[in-house]
C-alpha cells in the first residue's frame, strides 16, 4: 500500500529546531524522525511514499536527493574512497513522491491535494510523521481489511503522561481527580488506515480528524485499534530528549526493522542447519 506522510507543519512547539528545519527533519540519533517513520513502514513492505510538503520543503527534498547510504549501512571502502561498495541499503527500493501541499494547509487539505496520486488505491496508509511505535502493522491491516464496510481506522493509545483529569461541579468544587492513564481515555496517534471513500467525507478546508471523522462516527465507519506496546510522539523539546535517551540506551522499540532482520537471519540459520536432513 501507498503511505501518505504529512510533513508540512511548522512544528511551533519545537521551535528550538523548527526555526531552521521542519519538524520531520529533527534528528533522533543520526537520522530524522521522518526517516524512522518511513523505515518502519518499509520494514513491513510499504515502500511507496507520498510526502505532503509545506514548511521548509526544500530541506526534506535536499535530504533525500543527497541521501548518504553509508551513514547507516555496512560498506567496503577502497581506492581512497573512489570506490564504495554498499553491503546493504536503506532506500534503493523506496519510491518517494514529493508534493507541495501548501505552507499553512491543514491535514485534511493536504490529503485532498494528493488525491490524484492515490487514484488507483482502494486502501492506503497515512501518518503525521512525528510519532514512533512498535505496532505490528500487519495485524492492524488484516483486522481492518476484514471489515469491508468501514472507511477508516486509527491506532488508539492510552496516554502515559503525568497529567491528571479533574472533574468539577458547577460551582467549581472538585468532584474527582485521577491520573490520565486510569481515566479510560485513548488518544489518536496519527497511524491511519484509510479507504478511498474517505474523500467522500471531506469538504473543502476541513481538518481530517474534525468534521470528516465525525461524519464517519455518525455512520459507524470509523474504527480504532488499541495498541498496548510502545508509542511516543515528538511535539516538544522534552519529547525529543526522551526519544534521544531511549535511542542512546540501545535497541529502541520503534526499530522494528532490526527485530525483523534478526528473525530472518535466525530463520535462515535454522534452514541451513536442518536442510541436510531433508529427503528429496
Amino acid at each position: 500500500m501507498k503511505v501518505v506522510l504529512f510533513c508540512g507543519g511548522q512544528g511551533i512547539r519545537l521551535r528550538e529546531y523548527s526555526d531552521q528545519i521542519p519538524k520531520p527533519m529533527v534528528l533522533i540519533g543520526y537520522r530524522p524522525i521522518l526517516w524512522n517513520v518511513m523505515k518502519y513502514y518499509a520494514s513491513y513492505g510499504h515502500k511507496d511514499f507520498i510526502l505532503c510538503l509545506g514548511y521548509k520543503a526544500d530541506s526534506i527534498k535536499d535530504y533525500f536527493i543527497n541521501y548518504n547510504e553509508t551513514l547507516s549501512n555496512n560498506f567496503v571502502f577502497t581506492k581512497g574512497g573512489n570506490e564504495i561498495e554498499l553491503l546493504n541499503s536503506d532506500i534503493d527500493d523506496w519510491k518517494i513522491t514529493f508534493v507541495d501541499t501548501g505552507l499553512s494547509s491543514n491535514i485534511g487539505t493536504r490529503l485532498v491535494k494528493v488525491k490524484e496520486y492515490l487514484k488507483n488505491e482502494d486502501m492506503f496508509l497515512a501518518n503525521y510523521s512525528d510519532g514512533l511505535t512498535d505496532l505490528h502493522l500487519p495485524d492492524m491491516i488484516e483486522w481492518f481489511n476484514n471489515q469491508k464496510d468501514k472507511v477508516a481506522a486509527i491506532m488508539a493509545y492510552k496516554p502515559t503522561q503525568s497529567f491528571h483529569i479533574v472533574e468539577r461541579k458547577n460551582n467549581g468544587i472538585v468532584k474527582n481527580i485521577s491520573h490520565i492513564g486510569s481515566a479510560g481515555l485513548h488518544i489518536n496517534t496519527g497511524y491511519f488506515i484509510l479507504r478511498k471513500e474517505i474523500f467522500d467525507y471531506i469538504d473543502h478546508g476541513e481538518e481530517l480528524v474534525d468534521e470528516p471523522f465525525n461524519r464517519l462516527i455518525q455512520n459507524e465507519k470509523l474504527l480504532s485499534w488499541e495498541h498496548e506496546g510502545f508509542w511516543a510522539s515528538m511535539d516538544t523539546f522534552k519529547d525529543k530528549k526522551t526519544l534521544d535517551d531511549i535511542y542512546a540506551h540501545g535497541d529502541p522499540p520503534w526499530e522494528v526493522w532490526t527485530h525483523l532482520e534478526n528473525q530472518e537471519k535466525k530463520k535462515t540459520r535454522l534452514t541451513k542447519r536442518f536442510s541436510k536432513y531433508v529427503v528429496v
